[in-house]
């Protein structure tokens, strides 16, 4: 039996039907939030994959960059002031390292040392991932495993500037889940006499 309230109002409350619906409620949109942040959080590493291939790339591409494209072979006495590929004793080589001589990009005694030796030049992952000029692995033992890295260098026409004084490198690196970036950049032949 109940008693009547003696002010004369009557109370309110929550049913029990209504307190599960609202935790129903509650539970499902936290659900969703937390899909969502679970969501971001698993692809969140690719930003960082993505960042680290192109770090790789823009390396490789400046290297590559800052090496001398001239008239004259590199070893060339009359590299630096050879005004046309009259003026040197050897010419620059064809596309690729130097084979006769044992260019590498690892070899202390004959490295790389013209854009043109690059041609071809890859790091593969897996076997011995990404390396410094040196050799040494990047970041330590099987921190860049995972990434590839490719070089292509042909000669290309940039506006006024014929095909035969321009190089095109084309640095295409690869990485986990499918991660793959490709940078172009251009380099000129120049005469220090003209």
């Amino acid at each position: 039996m109940s008693t009547p309230n003696p002010l004369g109002t009557r109370q309110s409350g929550l049913t029990l039907i209504e307190l599960v619906v609202f935790i129903v409620i509650i539970g499902v949109a936290l659900a969703g939030i937390v899909g969502v942040f679970n969501l971001n959080t698993q692809h969140s590493a690719d930003p960082m994959v993505q960042k680290q291939a192109l770090a790789i790339a823009e390396s490789v591409l400046e290297e590559i960059e800052l090496m001398p494209f001239t008239f004259c072979d590199p070893d060339d006495a009359n590299a630096t002031t050879a005004a046309n590929a009259a003026g040197c004793a050897t010419t620059a080589e064809a596309m690729g390292p130097e084979a006769a001589q044992g260019e590498t990009r690892y070899a202390a005694a004959t490295p790389f040392d013209n854009v043109n030796d690059y041609n071809g030049f890859t790091m593969n992952a897996g076997n011995g991932g990404i390396r410094d000029i040196t050799g040494a692995s990047v970041g330590g033992a099987g921190t860049l495993d995972a990434y590839s890295v490719t070089v292509a260098v042909a000669q290309a026409a940039i506006g006024a500037v014929p095909a035969a004084d321009s190089l095109r490198i084309t640095v295409t690196v690869t990485g986990p889940g499918s991660t793959n970036v490709v940078l172009d950049g251009y380099r000129t032949r120049y005469a220090p006499n003209t």
